[in-house]
């Protein structure tokens, strides 16, 4: 159990976002979660896997791709 365990707000704060959105996320099961008693608790490795899932990847554009028009 190395694994740190951030509240609702920590989260947030980790995310930039305010704590409606982890909330949301949670009602919506989009995102790992622990409940111990009635707090809920986000493992950091499950906001690290979700901002993973959701990177984009710059897409690398050819020279011999682009075009110019006439």
């Amino acid at each position: 159990m190395k694994d740190r365990y951030l509240s609702v707000d920590q989260v947030a704060e980790l995310l930039g976002t305010t704590t409606r959105f982890p909330r949301r996320l949670i009602e919506e099961r989009r995102i790992r979660y622990v409940k111990v008693g009635r707090h809920v608790r986000i493992p950091e490795s499950a906001v690290e896997e979700y901002i993973a899932a959701r990177t984009v990847e710059p897409i690398g554009l050819h020279r011999a791709g682009l075009r110019r028009a006439a």
